[in-house]
């Protein structure tokens, strides 16, 4: 084996993307929890935060071996081979590109985190925090880490699978691993776990919507170190994928607006922050497969297709309560095969003909068979073991006060007072700087308080429940 040749800028770009990966889970919780009622904002950022512990170490212990070891049968990794981040410089991922083992395997660990956080979107308000944990430890390793062995690791789904007969598949920086994976995820959760008490009938708005632009702004600032970084080193491709991660995602935020423009006569803050979201999505498969100009069409296409998408769930009656579905997996689809009508080489506007489209879709169905198959199995078996649901009464109440004994909105009293409305939460578990008067403020007023009859019969409002 050739010595490893270190190259110390590709090394300090890859370690740098790989920071601004993991910001993008912390800038996740913001979204999220800013979409959520107030009741239930920190529960909806712990399910972001404590995906971000137990991916680490299920990634360090077994998924990147999983992942990334030797191919056994084009589906999975052997998960003994890099146990505990064990392995040479040799070994890594990008030794072409002189970056060391440790750092490759950790950039692609903020991979796992934020794949397997956008999926918590989809159950917001009210499955038991504890379930929702285990869940993304075995997922991330029955689900995440094979699928990405087989679009990136030598499997089915990549440059060495049958489908690279007809046309190499694309796949950047994980529009089938990364989107369409989770947003598949979050509709099997979505149908297991069940609609939240009064969807569709009662007011569910985002409580705080300066934190859902907040979130998405880190989001986008992050995600040019999922596509830039991407290329491996700081190069033209990277340059390319920054460039078309910035157009794509101002063509999908115009996209958006037209579209509440033309349906709803105004533009909202939640759908431009949510057209943010989804061009950054539709763009990582095709970062670096477009031109700038085809981005801005692709982006647009996914502004579009997502705005409309989200609307879905009301007609189904599928609670997908922070649209994972309609953007992640939508927004997915739309990327990966997007990449065979738009891409330079072999696209088939450009002259490319079907073949790249064609693989483009069946990987897309194969990935999304895959999701839905193992989350299914994962998520029906916590159903019938750990549980799922919390009580009605405690959903009712607001799962921080009932479930962490905290809100997120408590300024000098606020807590304690409402404590006697939550007779299920002990007093002793209330620290004495809660005590005191309700202060007067501004708060949203459903920051830990049951819904009143009048709020449940009153009809729902635009923007309500989206």
């Amino acid at each position: 084996m050739e010595p490893f040749d270190l190259d110390t800028g590709a090394t300090a770009w890859i370690l740098t993307s790989a920071a601004l990966v993991l910001l993008m889970t912390p800038g996740l919780s913001l979204f999220y929890g800013g979409m959520v009622r107030a009741r239930t904002v920190l529960n909806m950022m712990l399910m972001s935060f404590g995906a971000m512990a137990v991916v680490a170490v299920a990634w360090t212990l077994a998924g990147y071996s999983i992942a990334f070891g030797d191919d056994l049968g084009g589906v999975l990794g052997h998960p003994l081979q890099h146990l505990g981040l064990t392995g040479t410089d040799e070994e890594s991922l990008l030794a072409g590109s002189g970056v060391p083992f440790l750092v490759a395997a950790g950039f692609q660990m903020t991979f796992a985190i934020i794949s397997t956080a956008l999926i918590s979107g989809a159950i917001a308000d009210r499955v038991k925090l504890g379930t929702w944990l285990v869940f993304a430890a075995i997922w991330v390793l029955v689900v995440y880490a094979p699928l990405a062995h087989m679009v990136w690791g030598g499997g089915l789904l990549g440059g060495d699978g049958p489908f690279a007969a007809i046309a190499e598949p694309v796949d950047f920086a994980g529009g089938t691993v990364v989107h369409i994976n989770a947003g598949v995820a979050g509709l099997v959760l979505a149908l297991v776990v069940g609609a939240r008490k009064g969807f569709g009938s009662q007011p569910m708005k985002p409580h705080n919507l300066p934190l859902v632009m907040l979130g998405a702004a880190l989001l986008w600032f992050g995600w040019f170190g999922f596509n830039a970084g991407s290329a491996g080193t700081a190069d033209g491709t990277a340059g390319l994928a920054w460039v078309n991660t910035t157009v794509a995602t101002a063509g999908a935020m115009l996209a958006w607006a037209l579209v509440e423009r033309v349906r709803d006569s105004h533009v909202t803050s939640l759908g431009m922050a949510s057209g943010v979201v989804a061009g950054l999505v539709a763009i990582t498969p095709a970062a670096a497969a477009l031109t700038p100009s085809t981005s801005i069409v692709l982006g647009g296409a996914a502004g579009l297709a997502c705005a409309l998408a989200v609307g879905l769930k009301h007609r189904l009656g599928i609670d997908d309560s922070l649209d994972v579905v309609g953007v992640h997996l939508v927004g997915g689809l739309v990327g990966t095969v997007g990449i065979g009508v738009l891409a330079a080489d072999g696209g088939l506007l450009l002259g490319g003909g079907f073949s790249l489209l064609a693989v483009q879709v069946l990987v897309a169905l194969a990935a999304m068979l895959f999701s839905g198959v193992l989350t299914a199995v994962i998520a029906l078996a916590l159903q019938h073991t750990m549980g799922w649901r919390i009580p009605e009464d405690q959903e009712l109440a607001g799962i921080d006060i009932s479930q962490h004994a905290e809100a997120g909105y408590d300024l000098g009293g606020a807590l304690a007072a409402r404590r006697e409305r939550s007779p299920h939460v002990r007093p002793e578990s209330f620290s004495p700087r809660t005590t005191g008067p309700e202060p007067r403020s501004s708060l949203p007023a459903d920051a830990g308080t049951v819904p009143s009859a009048a709020d449940a019969a009153r009809p729902l409002t635009a923007g309500e429940n989206r």
